[in-house]
């Protein structure tokens, strides 16, 4: 390869290339693993789910009340009530058996005896001296839920790729399931570089490593196995070997030394073990993303500015991590708000521009108001953190006015 650093970037790819380019170069997982329920939230199903029993898998008393046989309810009013002999045990209304003329007491969700087919409100019924008095006649059924109300036997509860979420955990377990096959977490090992970055408290010259940190935290909540490294110093030799040792990783993403510079050396030690596919993409912040195969492992090489490290990882790494585990791709949710100041943009490239969002008179439908966040550049981090979203300047925008309404991503909401 000819060096990376005689003229720059040799070709800027537009965001929606890149991405495509490094969808093909991803191959989803064929790795799954069956695991228990308790430990499955946040994976991708691999194989279809069956309800294995009825939900409710019992007649089951729908209010409290008196079970009861409806016919022996027919004609009761207020005026004329039906009397009926109490019978059976409160607290374990399922061991009783009613026959005619004949009423046991019953809570919502017990199982319905025996002999009974309807319950009567308890609203609509007195107990005294042993007997029901019933205002209401009830017709059969009323009142009951019956077997299967909610999920029946063998019920398609899921298809592959649903990600699973604690409410579908619980009616997976409701449903008699225990286990289920997904498919295995992405390994993405995070190398962060750069002979300035330090653990330690920083002197003068260096900065403290946050990108592995944070990209290690994403990893992790957009559905990898992140294994966060030691910080690597700007060595051909040293980044070689630390590439090297991650090849056994579903995908390796590294922090710093991305771009062109004399000391941003990634990019040529990727295409000397492999080949560099995108250097350079038509964003702000963070146009020194590229990325790179080596030995069928993708590699991503993020920026070292901290907000252009993060705002690739959005855009990229995320994305790669969905592809591979066979993750849903879901967009970010937006809210509308009006811009308080003009907010910029530069032709042919997509801004990712933070925000700060205010309410007007405590009011969380109407009235907002969208603010860019005074520290802009993509090495103060404060200016993301503190964010509550990005405006989005697609490529063709040179920018929005103030009092433009534009949308604001909450971009760290979804997984």
């Amino acid at each position: 390869m000819s060096d990376l650093h005689e003229h720059g970037f040799k070709e800027v790819t537009r965001v929606a290339a890149a991405r495509e380019r490094l969808r093909e170069a991803v191959t989803p997982l064929s790795r799954t693993d069956t695991v228990p329920l308790s430990t499955a939230e946040g994976r991708a199903l691999a194989e279809p789910v069956d309800a294995r029993r009825a939900v409710p898998d019992y007649r089951r008393a729908a209010m409290d009340g008196f079970a009861v046989r409806a016919a022996d309810t027919f004609g009761a009013s207020d005026r004329a009530p039906e009397v009926l002999r109490e019978v059976g045990d409160d607290a374990d209304p399922a061991e009783t058996s009613v026959g005619p003329g004949e009423a046991t007491r019953v809570h919502t969700g017990s199982a319905l005896p025996d002999g009974a087919d309807a319950v009567v409100m308890v609203e609509h019924a007195d107990l005294f001296a042993g007997e029901v008095e019933v205002f209401d006649a009830v017709a059969e059924g009323e009142n009951v839920a019956p077997p299967g109300e909610d999920v029946e036997q063998g019920q398609r509860l899921y298809e592959p790729g649903h990600q699973l979420r604690p409410s579908d955990m619980g009616l997976l377990k409701s449903c008699g399931v225990r286990r289920v096959e997904v498919h295995d977490r992405p390994t993405v090992g995070v190398v962060p570089t750069g002979e300035e970055v330090v653990e330690r408290d920083p002197g003068p010259g260096e900065v403290v490593e946050t990108n592995g940190l944070t990209v290690s935290r994403y990893v992790e909540r957009w559905g990898g196995a992140a294994t966060y490294r030691n910080v690597v110093t700007d060595d051909p030799e040293a980044l070689r070997a630390a590439l090297e040792r991650d090849l056994t990783k579903d995908i390796v993403v590294t922090t710093g030394g991305s771009s062109v510079g004399e000391r941003d050396l990634i990019p040529e030690v990727v295409d000397r073990l492999g080949e560099v596919l995108v250097h350079g993409v038509a964003l702000k912040p963070g146009h020194p993303f590229g990325f790179g195969i080596v030995r069928d492992t993708p590699v991503l090489m993020l920026p070292g500015y901290p907000v252009a490290c993060i705002v690739n990882a959005v855009q990229f790494l995320r994305p790669a991590i969905k592809r591979a585990g066979h993750l849903p791709r879901r967009e970010h949710p937006t809210r509308t708000a009006t811009l308080a100041r003009k907010l910029p943009s530069g032709p042919g490239v997509r801004t990712f521009a933070r925000v700060q969002v205010e309410t007007a008179d405590g009011d969380d439908n109407e009235g907002l108001t969208a603010t860019p966040t005074r520290a802009s550049g993509s090495g103060v981090l404060s200016s993301v953190a503190l964010a509550d979203g990005w405006v989005v300047v697609p490529e063709e925008s040179e920018g929005f006015a103030e009092g433009e309404t534009v949308p604001v991503e909450d971009w760290e909401h979804y997984r």
